[in-house]
């Protein structure tokens, strides 16, 4: 008996001994996956937060080169510089367009491998053009992408605005978000779903460029299936589809490197297709699908009347059609009066939450001198004597805001129109109710759960889907699931950085998720190996971020440091980080990842910035702080010389070199003398043919971050 109860006493300890071991497992491992959830949500934000700052920055400098075509005069050579990228109307005349992208006298020669392609379009030969993109075959010849190029603008600018689609019982609608020249993403969906057909529709929700290498081969497919489904293929504009974008975000890059002899027509035809893209798709009158999202003043009545080819670049409302830069460069001496600008409209609201709370400026609440406290006159003759400009000009004309428009003013009916565009390619929704400036991107807006229930119930509609948001998991809903974000470039910022997804949808309008990952290496990682790798890459971007403010920083951290001990509280470094950097990251969170140790909770803030192990290239350069500028502002930079090489021939003159940077110089209101950009050009003309190759100076200042390869 007293053995029997042995036993059973033995079994019981053993099995509470278990259970407490269980329970000490799974609570270790919870702990773990917290952990992992925490490094992988900073490692987000950081992502995010850079892409973010990027896409401000740029419309901060298209801001300024407006300043200049609305407020210097034709003859001045800041305005030279610039004005071609506001020319939207040199030829528009359809005649003359189709004479201009004349493909005709372009011979395919015998050596071409490529695949050959007939027109009108057929399927076997966009299915043609799928398997050579696929295999990597030889570029489509000029001739063919002129072709395609030329027969989709002819097909779009005949579409509407808003496309209107139906489901039925035999088959779904595919809805795919932002590819982003992401080519094996576009793969794998026609590999998981099917190539699009009369029986397998499909909607892809704009940003197709830009980032990745392969935008062109995407547009290619898109627009011959297009062609071929012209009821059953619908594209949507995104904010990319953009050429003001397109220079800064690699795309004109990517087509002018593809296509050296023929790659600025190619680019110009695309310039007047994005133009054309309709705007939005309806599916069953009850499914709104736009690339960015709405606002409280969202209107699909006006959108659907909107003339929507006058928006090559939304980042600027059009002119009233009339004399265009050219005619008014061509007038003779001396400057014209000045116009008046109608600034952009500004959404109401509450105000930013926390989580939204950067000091940067939107499209739509910022007239272009509002930062400045003095008058125009004021700011033109400090920005002019900034930039070394000696040319004169006029005092400008004020106008009464009652006056009839003359040629090239912004009307109030065009600057309504244009806010509208705005709107659905450039916002994100919100968690809080209201709407607001969207200031952390620079256009468009945050709008809440309430403006979601407003739009959709005036325009009877029950779910908006939108894209222009990396999701980790490929897609998302919000606003009591009425809003749903479908992002279907995988892998967007790294390796394991976010899945990809695409929507089927049947007629009873229920979304279903089809999640991938195109990377294999990605596929074969671990949790915590995906991590890691995004987070290293997170870090690294960060890193660079402080090496390139390392003065402001260095001059932000001593104003916590009167006694110049070097020393500075972690609270105080954080404060300090944000307030130069203004990324609104967890820095006391991310503090072990960039400052390796702490005494008694203080920062030595000086040891912080040695231990970035940033290198920069070793050249013999006597004015230090123009590198510094230069690594700050290396995309601006970069926008600046593609926009000057107006040949696309990729290479500079010395001239247009100095002539560059003083635009860049008088857009950060700083200072930078001949002697200091002479000593530049000279350092990296390594041929010393009096030319600057632009690639080749990018890269050659590029950082190295020796972290990454320890």
């Amino acid at each position: 008996m007293g053995c029997g109860m042995g036993k059973t006493e033995r079994r019981l300890k053993k099995r509470d001994r278990a259970i407490r071991a269980a329970l000490l497992i799974q609570r270790w491992y919870r702990q773990y996956v917290a952990r992992l959830e925490m490094r992988r949500r900073y490692t987000w934000n950081i992502f995010q937060s850079i892409e973010y700052a990027g896409e401000q920055d740029q419309i901060k400098l298209y801001n300024f080169f407006g300043f200049l075509m609305d407020h210097f005069t034709p003859a001045s050579s800041e305005r030279n510089l610039i004005s071609h990228i506001f020319r939207e109307n040199e030829i528009c005349r359809d005649a003359e367009w189709e004479r201009y992208f004349c493909y005709e006298s372009i011979e395919v020669p015998d050596s071409y491998t490529g695949p050959h392609l007939t027109f009108p379009m057929t399927f076997c030969g966009v299915s043609k053009l799928v398997e050579a993109f696929k295999h990597k075959h030889s570029q489509l010849h000029a001739r063919y992408v002129l072709q395609i190029l030329g027969e989709t603008w002819r097909l779009l600018r005949i579409l509407p605005n808003i496309n209107h689609v139906t489901t039925c019982h035999t088959k779904e609608i595919t809805i795919c978000g932002d590819l982003h020249g992401q080519l094996e993403d576009l793969l794998l969906i026609f590999y998981k779903n099917g190539l699009p057909s009369s029986e397998k529709p499909y909607v892809f929700n704009g940003d197709f460029v830009d980032r990745g290498k392969n935008s062109l081969e995407i547009l290619l497919i898109l627009f011959g299936f297009l062609l071929v489904y012209p009821n059953d293929v619908h594209l949507n504009r995104g904010n990319h589809e953009d050429h003001i974008v397109n220079l800064r975000y690699g795309f004109t890059k990517e087509v002018l490197g593809k296509y050296r002899l023929h790659g600025k027509k190619i680019l110009k035809l695309l310039q007047k297709i994005f133009s054309c893209l309709p705007l939005a798709t309806v599916i069953d009158h009850k499914v709104l699908i736009v690339h960015g999202g709405i606002s409280d003043t969202t209107d699909l009545n006006i959108i659907s009347r909107v003339e929507r080819h006058k928006y090559v670049s939304a980042l600027r409302p059009p002119k009233q059609s009339g004399k265009t830069d050219d005619d008014r460069d061509k007038e003779s001496d001396g400057a014209p009066e000045g116009r008046r600008r109608v600034f952009s409209l500004t959404h109401q609201g509450s105000a930013l939450p926390h989580r939204y709370d950067f000091p940067r400026r939107s499209l739509h609440n910022v007239p272009l001198n509002s930062q400045l406290n003095w008058t125009v006159e004021k700011e033109l003759k400090k920005r002019r004597k900034l930039a070394g400009f000696d040319q004169s000009y006029r005092e400008l004309k004020k106008l009464d805001s009652d006056s009839d428009p003359e040629p090239g003013e912004v009307t109030e009916t065009d600057e309504h129109e244009w806010k509208q565009i705005v709107d659905i390619l450039w916002s994100d929704p919100m968690p809080q109710n209201g709407c607001i400036p969207n200031e952390v991107r620079g256009g468009g807006c945050y709008w809440g759960p309430d403006v979601t229930e407003e739009v959709l119930g005036r325009h009877n509609l029950q779910l908006l889907i939108r894209s222009h948001e990396c999701k980790q998991d490929g897609y998302e809903f919000c606003h009591n699931r009425r809003v749903l974000t479908i992002f279907s470039a995988s892998n967007y910022y790294e390796v394991g950085s976010n899945r990809g997804a695409y929507i089927r949808m049947g007629p009873d309008l229920v979304p279903h998720f089809i999640q991938y990952q195109a990377s294999k290496t990605c596929r074969e990682l671990t949790l915590r190996q995906s991590v890691g790798w995004t987070e290293r890459s997170a870090l690294q971007a960060l890193r660079e971020q402080l090496f390139v403010h390392k003065s402001d920083l260095i001059s932000a951290f001593q104003e916590f440091d009167p006694n110049n001990t070097g020393m500075i509280s972690l609270s105080n470094w954080a404060s300090a980080t944000e307030k130069v950097l203004n990324l609104g990251l967890p820095w006391r969170v991310l503090r072990p990842q960039l400052v390796s140790s702490t005494k008694c909770g203080m920062v030595d803030y000086q040891q912080s910035i040695r231990e970035l192990s940033i290198t920069q290239p070793k050249l013999e350069i006597s004015d230090t702080s123009i590198l510094e500028t230069m690594y700050k502002n290396h995309s601006n930079l970069e926008t600046i010389f593609r926009i000057i090489d107006t040949d696309h021939s990729g290479l500079i003159s010395f001239e247009e070199f100095r002539q560059t940077w003083k635009l860049l110089s008088t857009h950060l209101k700083t200072e930078i003398s001949d002697e200091a950009i002479a000593d530049l050009a000279q350092s990296i003309d390594f041929n010393k043919d009096g030319s600057i190759d632009i690639n080749e100076f990018m890269e050659a200042f590029r950082l190295v971050d020796l972290s990454a390869h320890m």
